[in-house]
């Protein structure tokens, strides 16, 4: 019962024209930003490693590391097997256009953050709802951002990442689920009674480290299947276009679990990286922007892609039609998602492939996790009028450890996908009308951004100077750290 009300609205929050929206807002941010992610893809990387961390804020890769914490989850394992499954190899084209564009929605809804975060407590919060209610003053528009976000972190989307946890330690230890269950949750409740510095530094550590090995893993793949590189890359562009003869009427399909299952990986456009960039303390919000951005290429193009590669390099994948009936069924009696890519690596290292991707799904789901309990943390900050009350954090908490236990026994897999599939429709919905109210000051900012760099300077964000109102921060509470001033064009100045 609860799978059909889901998938009913699911198909209605997933249906066409709103994939095609995110396609097309995407495209209008590359095309108003002049394409920014070619043009200052070289910045972005220097601006990851650049930055301090502060008693109030954490560093760019600190920030960096937490947003792929989000991005970097089952999504890239499970989720692209699926799409692949679901939509065949054409898919994994429009995920890559996805990304592409997605670059410069990420951009501005991160570049938002930063400029209309506030400081609370000691530290800096801020997102969607922050800059709905500072950017737009519709306060009522802000407090559904945070409701929304609150119900897709805590109760949506966490079984999605336990799940495929869980279905992986089964599947290659043969490990009870309830089990998995519970270690998942202790681990996490660790995490998160520890505070956003907690997650901060274990977001810096695991997610470079799981993030390279994995990637390294693909690449060996490759390698021992090189021969089939000609063939993939045809297969993947003849798909994507419906001229394929085995997938020549899924080219619609393919569209939408590409743009779907892209956006669940790297959550351009869906608000959750707002979160931990507004976190981040640096001298000019589009430097935020920037990194984020980056964030989403590190999460589509290498982590997915590697993904995509190892499946369709190895050919350990089914693909099912419109009709519901395989047109490639490869491996009899898997089901789509995480076991393709379990068979993908055990075909090359027979014996323990499978649970090194379980150990693999594990760090990337688990960090997800711990992600989504920050955002939803930040969102409660935002809804609750006394900030130094403890008890709403507390059954935050509560709750989202008892919705990843949840979902680690939940026995239908595709519900708790479809249900993760809501998270990020809902959040989608709201944060996209907010960033197409809001992308005026976003390409304000780059642009005073661009103007500063030209001028020599490394650029500090004076909002009256950008003609940006009510960011009161930066107005009010921002001044540069005096290690941190820079020689300006002109010898003997310092910028301010």
């Amino acid at each position: 019962m609860l799978e059909k009300w889901a998938e009913a609205v699911n198909s209605i929050i997933w249906s066409n024209p709103v994939v095609y929206v995110c396609l097309g807002v995407g495209l209008l941010f590359s095309i108003m930003t002049r394409f920014l992610q070619i043009r200052h893809l070289k910045e972005m990387i220097r601006l990851v490693f650049k930055g301090k961390s502060s008693e109030a804020g954490v560093s760019s890769f600190q920030a960096f590391t937490m947003a792929l914490s989000g991005r970097v989850g089952t999504g890239n394992i499970a989720g692209i097997a699926l799409a692949v499954g679901m939509g065949g190899p054409g898919a994994i084209f429009w995920m890559w256009v996805m990304a592409f564009i997605g670059s410069a929605t990420a951009f501005v809804e991160s570049t938002l953050a930063q400029v209309y975060k506030v400081k609370r407590d000691g530290l800096y919060r801020g997102g969607p709802a922050f800059y709905i209610e500072k950017g737009t003053g519709l306060k009522w528009f802000a407090v559904i951002f945070a409701v929304v976000a609150l119900v897709a972190m805590c109760l949506l989307m966490p079984g999605t990442q336990s799940n495929s946890i869980a279905v992986a330690f089964h599947s290659s230890f043969g490990m009870d689920m309830k089990f998995s269950g519970i270690l998942v949750v202790a681990l996490l409740a660790l995490i998160i009674f520890g505070g956003v510095k907690r997650i901060a530094n274990v977001a810096q550590i695991v997610i470079p480290f799981m993030a390279l090995g994995y990637i390294l893993i693909s690449f060996y793949i490759m390698m021992t299947n090189i021969t089939a590189l000609p063939g993939v890359f045809s297969l993947i562009f003849r798909s994507a276009f419906g001229v394929d003869s085995v997938f020549g009427g899924m080219a619609g399909t393919a569209i939408a679990w590409g743009v779907k299952r892209g956006i669940y990986s790297n959550e351009a456009g869906q608000g959750s990286g707002a979160h931990p960039a507004a976190a981040a303390e640096v001298s000019h919000p589009a430097k935020q922007g920037l990194v984020q951005a980056f964030s989403v290429y590190v999460d589509t193009f290498l982590v997915c892609t590697s993904t995509a590669f190892m499946v369709l390099f190895t050919g350990m994948y089914n693909v099912k039609g419109p009709g519901g009936d395989y047109i490639v069924h490869n491996l009899p009696g898997i089901e789509e998602g995480t076991q393709y890519t379990q068979a993908a690596i055990e075909s090359v290292f027979p014996g323990f492939g499978s649970s090194l991707l379980a150990i693999t799904l594990f760090f990337f789901a688990f960090t997800t996790i711990i992600a989504y309990y920050y955002i939803a943390e930040t969102n409660m900050a935002y809804l609750v009028a006394d900030h130094k009350a403890k008890w709403p954090m507390f059954v935050l908490k509560l709750v989202i450890l008892g919705s990843t236990f949840y979902g680690t026994v939940v026995k239908e897999s595709a519900l708790a996908w479809t249900l993760g599939d809501m998270g990020v429709g809902i959040m989608l919905w709201v944060n996209l009308i907010a960033m197409i109210l809001l992308a005026k000051p976003a390409f304000r900012v780059l642009k005073d951004y661009e103007r500063q760099q030209k001028q020599g300077l490394d650029p500090v964000f004076d909002p009256e100077k950008a003609g940006i109102p009510n960011a009161e921060y930066w107005s009010k509470g921002y001044r540069q750290p005096a290690d941190e001033l820079t020689i300006t064009a002109e010898p003997g100045k310092l910028q301010a």
